[in-house]
């Protein structure tokens, strides 16, 4: 705690105490402010060496050298490494800013500096987003050292209570200049269900916005924030309700889509926005949609969407009655067929299962259906800025990880479908795993694509038994696509089964490196109205944590019965899983 401290910046006064300065970038010297827009040319050719970016990538170097006041003789050069020539000197350029006395003082110089730029619009472009985390990378930075700055930005904007107590004059002298400024905030932040009123009130509070920003910002930034175009910066940002995601409403039934919500699974703004997609319902612990996500932490605002709630607890009230009636059918059974490990032929299973596999196959070809119409609706939903123009992280398993597949496809057919998906996760999704078909997914997502699947997911193979052998399943091997952003996970040793995806979620998304919630069993999420007590993620954290579902290197095989199968490896008795 001590070093993170020690690596924050050193916050200037607030505008009114002082004459403006420029933004912090500006105070590099010229031969390092030229490294600094070279290496962000550069690194914006390599992140984004896609043709629908290229045009992205121009503006955001040609704005750089005007907001660093370089010379406009070097612009040419600067589009250059935009453009994807020169990138052999990335290191050079990064090691002439890390020998910078300003950056060795401050290493948050630059993270801090490409935020203010990104911001200044009112859109904060989610390649921008992965800009600033590549550099703090190259600078040696810890990643999370982002969500600091943006988080204080957000808090110096908040208006927060301060308790009397007996202190010293200076003090007290602080605590009422602070109270000033919390009456204006107060006017010109006031919030109605989650929604800030600035778009209305703007006028009236911005000078006061302007100089809780500049503690973060420095003054000429927090000076652009205060004009009457730093309200609509604002306004953009959040977007024109400001109440996020849970403001959104169908207005009239979609399609076949009857339930289309976002619930709240954290209390709290934030410049980037998680959205978690769950993909089944069932009786008990895992009947809200919030249940699975009780240890996520991706973010300080984050939301799961509540869609066709009827049919997901109909296929998971199925897969519970065939689980616990067929148990001991499929034992004795298993002491006579085997099954493969990748996706199997129809004659393969057991002829008791066949025998009842409409139980499944109706609710889940329902499902199957209707989880692609509801990803077409959030496309279109997300192309709207429902949630104001911010990076969304979509996070999905099961259904809910084809829920994703479909937003991405329906994305990648619209104009302007770039920056605005940061990352997404698919965890065993039901969908083409083909490399093709995750193709066109390269100019929607701007960071992460990851797929995380499970070799031994004995029921996508039952579901898809009818289907060809050369079908390819996302699900259940990896997706072969050479991209940057893709990033293939094998869930076998955390995993043994599709329904372990909820169960043992927290230990999935450490896996897929998402960050969750320290200590969550024993605290508790403020989790979304409806959402499951307390008590009940502290009962499925203690399960899990006495499951077999803890990572382990490779050719390590799980505990389970259906730990990670090998090729070549035996294949365990029991064709179903758990």
């Amino acid at each position: 705690m001590a070093t993170r401290q020690a690596q924050r910046p050193q916050v200037a006064k607030p505008a009114s105490e002082e004459e403006p300065h420029p933004p912090v970038g500006r105070e590099l010297t010229e031969a390092n402010r030229f490294a600094y827009a070279a290496l962000c040319g550069i690194s914006l050719s390599q992140l984004f060496p896609e043709p629908e970016h290229s045009s992205f990538c121009a503006e955001f170097v040609g704005g750089l050298v005007k907001w660093l006041q370089l010379s406009e003789a070097v612009l040419p050069t600067m589009t250059a490494f935009a453009g994807g020539q020169g990138g052999e000197g990335a290191d050079v350029f990064a090691q002439i800013l890390l020998k910078d006395p300003i950056l060795k003082d401050n290493p948050l110089v630059i993270a801090q500096d490409l935020l203010t730029f990104s911001l200044q619009d009112g859109c904060y472009d989610a390649r921008a987003r992965v800009l600033i985390c590549h550099m703090n990378s190259l600078l040696q930075v810890p990643l999370e050292e982002l969500d600091f700055l943006e988080e204080t930005l957000l808090e110096s904007l908040k208006e927060t209570k301060e308790e009397e107590s007996e202190m010293a004059e200076a003090a007290r002298k602080k605590r009422e200049n602070r109270r000033k400024w919390k009456r204006c905030l107060l006017i010109g932040l006031a919030t109605v269900g989650g929604g800030t009123l600035i778009g209305v009130t703007g006028g009236l509070a911005a000078p006061l916005v302007a100089a809780g920003a500049a503690t973060i910002i420095g003054s000429a930034g927090a000076a652009a924030l205060g004009s009457t175009a730093g309200v609509a910066v604002m306004t953009l940002l959040f977007g024109a309700a400001g109440a996020g995601l849970t403001g959104y409403k169908m207005k009239k039934r979609v399609g076949a889509i009857e339930e289309f919500t976002f619930l709240p699974l954290t209390e709290g703004r934030q410049l980037h926005i998680t959205i978690a997609i769950t993909g089944w319902l069932a009786s008990g612990k895992y009947r809200t949609f919030s249940a699975p996500w009780a240890a996520l932490a991706h973010s300080r605002e984050q939301y799961c969407l509540a869609w066709e709630a009827k049919y997901l607890m109909e296929l998971g009230n199925a897969l519970e009655t065939i689980l616990s009636g067929l148990a001991s059918m499929v034992a004795q059974e298993a002491l006579n067929y085997t099954a493969l490990s990748g996706i199997v032929a129809a004659l393969t299973w057991p002829a008791s299962l066949l025998a009842v596999a409409n139980v499944i196959d109706n609710p889940w070809g329902v499902c199957l259906y209707r989880s692609a119409e509801v990803g077409k609706h959030l496309a279109h939903v997300l192309l709207s800025r429902q949630q104001g123009r911010r990076p969304v992280t979509l996070i999905g398993f099961s259904l809910g990880a084809r829920v994703i597949y479909f937003c991405l496809q329906e994305m990648a057919q619209e104009k302007d479908c770039q920056g605005i998906i940061e990352d997404v996760v698919l965890l065993g999704a039901p969908v083409e795993g083909e490399a093709k078909h995750w193709e066109p997914f390269r100019k929607v997502v701007s960071g992460r694509i990851i797929n995380g699947y499970c070799r031994g997911d004995r029921l996508l193979s039952f579901v898809y038994r009818t289907a060809s052998v050369q079908l390819h399943v996302a699900g259940l091997q990896p997706v072969l696509l050479q991209d940057r952003r893709v990033e293939n996970v094998d869930l076998s040793s955390v995993v043994s089964g599709h329904l372990d995806y909820a169960k043992q979620m927290d230990a999935v998304l450490k896996a897929v490196g998402i960050r969750t919630k320290p200590g969550w069993d024993e605290k508790g999420l403020l989790l979304a109205p409806g959402s499951l007590p307390q008590e009940e993620p502290r009962q499925a954290a203690a399960a899990s944590a006495s499951g077999p579902h803890t990572s382990c290197g490779s050719g390590c095989s799980s505990e389970g019965p259906e730990g990670s199968l090998e090729p070549g490896a035996p294949i365990p008795p029991l064709p179903w899983p758990r």
